[in-house]
């Protein structure tokens, strides 16, 4: 896990050494910085794999690499494809640069991880790449003639590469979604590599690409393909001169499906998940530092809890967060009857009203492309917690998208009659409805599950879940890992029936039924709990005094008009939304400190 910016092209050079600096805190273990004709690399290190010799930029046969993430198939490629003689390093990013050496851009779907890279071949051509969910975070923009990356915003702006302009349709898109869709970022000219994206760079403009969705077969001469379409190649101008990938026609869902074999029966499916999990946790342990989970009192943590335990011999360091808070949902008792079950060492931490105040700014901080999911804040807490005991975290992101948990997937499955409804966001303007549905339309050919499940892959699941953990995590100079997000278990559970996910009000039915066997302390069948965090409660004392002072933020005033102040004294979720990117903007727009940032909206 690491921090990556560069330039490629133009006059821009001397821009990577301030941008990487920015990013210190992604790669606490030193700063490497190399030019190479018009090309610039840098890179911050946090050391997971190969301790001593996996430093970047890396070097080999021809070709250039620096990459934030973990490629965890690095073993198999080198077995499989008889490179040991050939690797300088123990890294598990020089295997790609030997693989693009015989193969080219093909070797990109080879990779089984969570990545974003930058890699400039022999032949000349520069590549940046983002894994298909998202789960690594990728940034670009034009400038002086050349095209500038990192792996935050912050990189930008701290370079001058660009100013602190909003983008309102973005900033209304956060506050409708919590989240901000596809490629846009909050700042003008600055955009997101979407999930799955690879994109070919010449004279610092992308002349070409293409994108791999998660759930379908990589784009490339190895899964029958014939290697990226011409389609998916070619570019238009567009009004402003930057270039625009033109993606080909979808094909049909069960054209590009991974079949899996017919298996007769429960016990085969659930045998089969057990293989295709515990393969998935295996690969996700490979590290040189230390390991170990979140646990909440849910499925989906449960399950990783359960295969790391089985896979180590020693007691799997595990942390939880639990409210201090009436009324609040607390899951500690539930992680801890995991936790003695499976011998775990455990450890909580608790997020009161008191961490509240004193974790938001710092989170806005972090969060410098925001989502206002108030998640983030246990999460913070949870690295926190975390740091100095563990350098790599498993997380159980991902499970409910796969297996079909959320109630919005079991309601897009009934009548309209018994109050079945499509599983799209309520409440948003009709703009950020329209964006989203755009974002999160899947193939054809589609079950409503499998519609749903596309559109929280395609949208909330990379610019919320992922980005949280991300940020917070890299915050505290911590790599999290999602077992869940892997292209085996993705494929297992796309081909799955409607009804081995959801069940007779359960959703996420095959998982349950596992974990029921593998920890029954787990109690997979108990209702579950909802994960709330009690900001209303926390923000209601001083509701009046921040309603006076949240319209005097520009940005506030800009996108929510003279009825911000009643919208803060108002109850649900927008008083939340509305503080916390009132505090980002002051960070982010303003330059304002974190905690002066939190003063000025909220008063000392």
């Amino acid at each position: 896990m690491c921090g990556i910016a560069g330039t490629l092209g133009g006059e821009g050079q001397a821009a990577a050494e301030p941008m990487i600096r920015a990013l210190g805190h992604r790669g606490p273990d030193g700063v490497r910085v190399e030019r190479a004709g018009v090309a610039s690399l840098a890179h911050a290190r946090l050391s997971i794999i190969d301790l001593d010799g996996g430093w970047q930029p890396l070097h080999a046969a021809g070709a250039t690499v620096i990459g934030n993430g973990e490629i965890y198939n690095y073993v198999e490629l080198i077995r499989d494809h008889g490179l040991a003689d050939a690797l300088a390093t123990g890294s598990d990013f020089e295997p790609l640069l030997h693989l693009y050496a015989r193969e080219g851009e093909a070797a990109f779907a080879r990779l089984r991880g969570m990545y974003a890279l930058c890699l400039i071949g022999a032949d000349g051509r520069a590549w940046l790449a983002r894994d298909p969910f998202g789960i690594k975070p990728l940034y670009l923009m034009q400038h002086a003639g050349g095209l500038a990356f990192a792996s935050e915003p912050r990189a930008f702006f701290a370079a001058g590469l660009m100013t602190r302009a909003l983008d309102e349709t973005a900033a209304r898109q956060l506050l409708d979604l919590n989240y901000v869709l596809d490629e846009k970022t909050p700042f003008q000219g600055l955009r997101r590599l979407v999930p799955g994206e690879v994109v070919e760079i010449r004279d610092g403009r992308i002349v070409g690409g293409w994108r791999n969705a998660p759930l379908l077969p990589p784009v490339s001469p190895i899964h029958g393909g014939g290697g990226p379409l011409a389609a998916e190649r070619a570019v238009e101008e567009a009004n402003d001169g930057t270039p625009r990938l033109i993606p080909p026609p979808p094909p049909s869902a069960l054209e590009r499906m991974v079949p899996l074999p017919r298996l007769a029966g429960e016990a085969k499916l659930l045998s089969r998940l057990d293989a295709v999990l515990e393969d998935s946790v295996r690969v996700h342990q490979r590290s040189d530092v230390p390991y170990g989970l979140f646990l909440s009192g849910g499925v989906d943590s449960a399950t990783i809890a359960t295969l790391m335990a089985r896979l180590n011999q020693r007691p799997v360091t595990a942390f939880t967060c639990g409210f201090d808070a009436p009324g609040a949902a607390d899951e500690r008792a539930a992680a801890e009857a995991v936790a003695k079950a499976l011998d775990l060492d455990w450890r909580e931490t608790t997020f009161g009203e008191a961490d509240f105040w004193r974790v938001l700014p710092h989170v806005a901080w972090a969060l410098d492309d925001p989502t206002a999911d108030y998640a983030v804040l246990p999460t913070w807490k949870l690295a926190e917690a975390a740091k100095g005991t563990l350098t790599v975290v498993l997380t159980g992101e991902g499970g409910d998208e796969l297996f079909g948990g959320y109630g919005r997937y079991r309601r897009a499955l009934r009548p309209r009659w018994l109050g079945g409804r499509p599983a799209e966001p309520r409440g948003a303007a009709d703009a950020t409805l329209a964006a989203w549905r755009a974002a999160a339309k899947g193939p054809e050919g589609l079950s409503p599950l499998q519609a749903a499940q596309w559109a929280d892959i395609a949208t909330w699941l990379p610019a919320d879940l992922l980005l949280k953990l991300d940020r917070c995590l890299m915050a505290h100079g911590l790599e999290g890992r999602t077992p869940f997000l892997d292209r085996e278990v993705a494929a297992f559970a796309w081909s799955l029936s409607d009804r081995a996910k959801v069940r007779g009000g359960h959703g996420k039915w095959l998982l349950r039924r596992w974990l029921e066997r593998a920890c029954p302390a787990a109690r997979p069948w108990a209702r579950k709990q909802g994960f709330t965090v009690p900001v209303d409660a926390w923000i209601a004392p001083r509701a009046a005094d921040i309603a006076r002072r949240i319209g005097e933020v520009e940005a506030v005033r800009r996108l929510a008009g003279p009825d911000a102040g009643a919208r803060m004294l108002a109850e649900g979720p927008m008083r939340w939304r509305l503080l916390f990117f009132a505090v980002w903007a002051l960070i982010h727009l303003d330059g304002a400190q974190p905690n002066d940032a939190l003063a000025a909206v909220v008063g000392t």
